[in-house]
């Protein structure tokens, strides 16, 4: 009886191990909140920056790493650094925003530069948020959750959008997950029009542009961006080198997210969009419509997945993160 109980005592004890064990070998996320910032950090180390409010029309996440430190995303026009990119002065890391809400431009930013500012052909509007963001860390993933009203520049309300991004880490591979809402909910109805210029963006390191030597995929095999622009996928990866490093990064899109598969405004020049709105300038057809009504009270949801993982497209197992 006396050696049951001790194999019983033992066997209780390694299990209990083993799960601490475990958890410990994860690694935890933690957050650092600054003025209109969070630092996000996976493990100890940073691993994204979010920033919303203050300076900024709408909220976005600068400096985004691989696992190992590589830092995948511009830092223009948050960071100046020698010799980078300069276009595009919406365009920054990761974030979400659309060309065309009930007329109004909630993808591009006012640059500074009146010339340029003159040619935008709608007004821009701006993501104003409605308190500081719900922050959730854990050993396994962590969680930012901000709510913003969607302001048109007569100072009117449209709606909300609500945005989630949530990161963990499996092996040498870092996920993002966002998960975006565009609420109807100021009483008016809310129309997605139909442009290229949206919605789940993505500025890259300039390490990977096509004429740099990054190489663009999507799920069905055609590589480019002469061939991956404006078709439909299920995922695109950019893939390059950074110091010698081989990353890359696979963009998901949700099975359930409307009009799935997805088109993808992905750039040779190290931007990608996915966008299931611009159907007449992706398809080359004036005649096409691909805008999307949220009726007054109703609600409009879109999931994306980020993985930045090492070396090129062929080293990541896609079936493991497809569904999510």
């Amino acid at each position: 009886m006396r050696v049951r109980m001790r194999v019983r005592l033992m066997t209780c004890g390694l299990m209990l191990w083993l799960g601490w064990s475990a958890v410990m070998g994860q690694e935890r996320v933690a957050f650092t909140e600054g003025r209109d910032r969070i630092e996000v950090k996976i493990g100890g180390r940073p691993a994204a920056v979010y920033y919303y409010g203050g300076d900024w029309l709408k909220p976005f996440l600068h400096e985004v790493r691989a696992s190992s430190g590589a830092v995948v995303t511009r830092g223009y026009p948050v960071t100046k650094n020698a010799g980078e990119s300069s276009d595009h002065f919406w365009h920054h890391g990761i974030w979400y925003g659309h060309g065309d809400i009930n007329g109004v431009d909630f993808w591009r930013e006012f640059t500074g530069d009146p010339k340029e500012d003159a040619k935008f052909k709608l007004p821009i509007g701006r993501f104003v948020p409605k308190g500081r963001p719900v922050l959730k860390s854990g050993v396994r993933s962590g969680t930012i959750t901000a709510d913003y009203d969607l302001l048109a520049p007569e100072k009117k309300i449209l709606g909300t959008i609500r945005q989630s991004f949530t990161f963990h880490r499996e092996g040498g591979e870092t996920i993002i997950d966002a998960d975006i809402r565009i609420l109807a909910n100021r009483g008016i109805t809310l129309r997605m029009g139909d442009t290229e210029e949206g919605s789940f963006g993505l500025r890259f390191n300039d390490a990977f542009r096509q004429d740099r030597g990054a190489v663009l995929t999507n799920s069905s095999g055609l590589v480019g961006t002469e061939n991956v622009w404006g078709k439909r996928a299920t995922w695109v990866d950019y893939s390059t080198t950074i110091s010698g490093e081989k990353v890359g990064l696979t963009i998901f899109d949700h099975p359930l997210n409307p009009k799935h598969p997805t088109f993808w405004h992905a750039r040779g020049y190290g931007l990608c969009g996915v966008n299931p709105f611009g159907e007449h300038d992706f398809l080359n057809d004036k005649t096409r419509d691909g805008s999307l009504t949220i009726p007054a009270g109703g609600d409009l949801r879109f999931r994306y997945r980020v993985v930045i993982h090492p070396g090129s497209v062929d080293s990541i197992k896609v079936a493991k993160f497809e569904r999510f």
